[in-house]
């Protein structure tokens, strides 16, 4: 059971003034003074390595950040997650992505029944499904074997699958491709679209509801340019098929049912790729790269569930990323990877982390009244030093940076791969380190200039270090260790929903917006106008007389 609320409140204060007292001291300190520091606070755990040893913390630190976890009840809310319960109280569901990926064999109740058969029933089916396209059992319209899949999707449905297509694609052994279309605006399918063979090309839309906006309109616009070549509306069955739970519109679409995938409602956008919405994975790694995606997850979910506190990679993880945003003040964070196969990781993060976090009241309805989740960034390492890194070092703003790096590189001129080590550990180390005015003062003179000269750039040269900075590091990326990755990150983000009392599992705030959507798209194509404040009425009036030519 979950400590009072008062003795969180009590360890709330105690955190505060511990931040006092350890105000004056520098990460640089820290790891200098103490030469045994990497071996307490680097973790391992599902194939990666977390190293913490360069954050702004001491031992103080963590043994109050893990009372504080302990006494907002995580172990018990991690349970109920594990157990199916209702953690998703706003809308009164389970959370249960981590039984999409259970490879112990326990059963997973939601409501007294084991979910676990009809999830290896899903997986089964994509199993045959993804076999006969690889090998050409599923053909096209006109007989062609398939070469491009085109997933249609967005936010979940979109991100996750695109990302991991990424991460895995080095690993491809077939000659399917894999294409990724979310935007509403025309010119990402019509990009897409653009060098694609009709006969050759199979469609998944992928859409719970078969009802979101965007999704829809981009499956129409595949269905139109795909009859623009068969003029046979029974081309559609062959060359389309659905991640959904809509039957009634799916076939209204011209799918065919025995071609849609389910999935349930204990399913969240941003936690579905282990899901059916992993289809195009399956379809072009094989299947046997989305069973060790799934493997990789339920390794890090069974770390997760049974490691004590204190060496829990994803209570560190989150737990720091209390620390820096309550007591730190950090208002942003950058995720960093130096592996160009997780370029498009940030991006999935960022609705990982602001779409469950991003709330500012309780699961009781209650107002937060501290900091909840930073504003989420980043990009490949290698090109970021050339472009943001800038503000990182010397910027006014103190972010915090997970740098993500592996050993050994896919690439087959692997000789880059020593290069983009020494630039991470590099980075670490001076985000860490940093320059004070002495050194800096120091190398202009090493470097022949006058001591007058020298103090005149030096103040450019200073950089304050202290950023604090997390370290993963796994040998090469698989997608065993693309599974445990993602799964630790989710899992961080379910920590830090515990402390700050949130829900991570809805996301009412982009209803609003939908809404006024719906309402302004009539408006736009001529219908009566609604009721606006006066600068977006005028606004709207403004794109219409453009529209008209005026």
């Amino acid at each position: 059971m979950p400590m009072p609320a008062t003795t969180k409140a009590d360890l709330w204060r105690a955190l505060e003034a511990h931040r006092a007292q350890i105000a004056a001291r520098h990460p640089r300190e820290l790891v200098e003074d103490d030469p045994g520091r990497f071996e307490r606070y680097a973790l391992e755990a599902a194939g990666l390595l977390l190293d913490t040893s360069k954050q702004l913390v001491t031992d103080e630190t963590l043994d109050l950040l893990v009372r504080l976890a302990r006494a907002s009840g995580l172990e018990s809310r991690r349970d109920l997650l594990f157990e199916g319960g209702i953690v998703n109280e706003t809308e009164g569901r389970a959370a249960l992505h981590t039984a999409l990926r259970n490879r112990s064999g326990r059963p997973v109740l939601v409501d007294g029944r084991d979910v676990m058969p009809d999830v290896e029933a899903v997986l089964e089916k994509m199993r045959t499904f993804s076999v006969s396209v690889r090998d050409g059992t599923w053909r096209g319209f006109t007989g062609e074997r398939i070469r491009d899949v085109v997933n249609i999707g967005i936010g979940g449905s979109d991100l996750g699958p695109a990302m991991a297509a990424a991460a895995l694609d080095a690993r491809r052994g077939s000659d399917l491709r894999a294409h990724y279309v979310s935007n509403l605006d025309a010119v990402q399918i019509e990009r897409v679209l653009r060098d694609l063979d009709p006969e050759r090309t199979l469609f998944l839309v992928a859409s719970k509801t078969f009802s979101t906006q965007e999704t829809l309109a981009n499956a129409r616009t595949a269905r139109r340019w795909l009859l623009d070549t068969f003029e046979d509306e029974a081309a559609v069955a062959r060359h389309f098929v659905a991640v959904s739970t809509n039957r009634e519109r799916v076939v209204e679409f011209g799918i065919d049912p025995e071609n849609m995938f389910e999935f349930w409602d204990w399913v969240g956008g941003r936690y579905s790729l282990w899901s059916a919405i992993g289809l195009s994975l399956a379809v072009v790694y094989g299947m046997g790269a989305f069973d060790a995606l799934l493997e990789g997850a339920h390794a890090m979910d069974e770390h997760f569930r049974t490691a004590p506190l204190a060496s829990n990679l994803p209570v560190r993880l989150g737990m720091l990323g209390v620390w820096n945003t309550n007591f730190l003040g950090v208002a942003t964070h950058a995720v960093l990877p130096y592996d160009e196969a997780l370029r498009l990781l940030p991006a999935h993060l960022q609705q990982l982390e602001m779409e469950s976090n991003g709330k500012r009241v309780t699961r009781t309805g209650d107002a937060i009244d501290v900091a909840t989740c930073p504003v989420v960034w980043g990009g490949p390492g290698s090109n970021g030093q050339h472009a943001f890194y800038q503000l990182l070092h010397q910027g006014t703003a103190l972010v915090s940076v997970d740098l993500i790096l592996a050993v050994r590189s896919q690439a087959r001129w692997a000789d880059h791969q020593d290069a983009v080590l020494a630039n991470a550990l590099a980075q670490g180390e001076a985000l860490m380190r940093g320059r004070t005015l002495e050194e800096a003062r120091a190398e202009l003179i090493e470097e022949g200039l006058s001591p007058a000269e020298a103090g005149r750039l030096a103040p450019h040269k200073v950089v304050p270090g202290g950023r604090p900075t997390t370290t993963i590091v796994y040998d090469e990326l698989s997608p065993r260790i693309l599974g445990a990755l993602v799964a630790l990150y989710e899992h961080k983000v379910f920590v830090e929903s515990v402390i700050w009392g949130d829900n991570p599992f809805d996301q009412w705030g982009v209803e609003l917006g939908k809404l006024l959507a719906g309402r302004i798209l009539g408006e736009i194509r001529g219908g009566e106008p609604a009721d606006h404040d006066p600068a977006t009425a005028a606004l709207i009036e403004r794109v219409r007389r453009i529209r008209a030519g005026d």
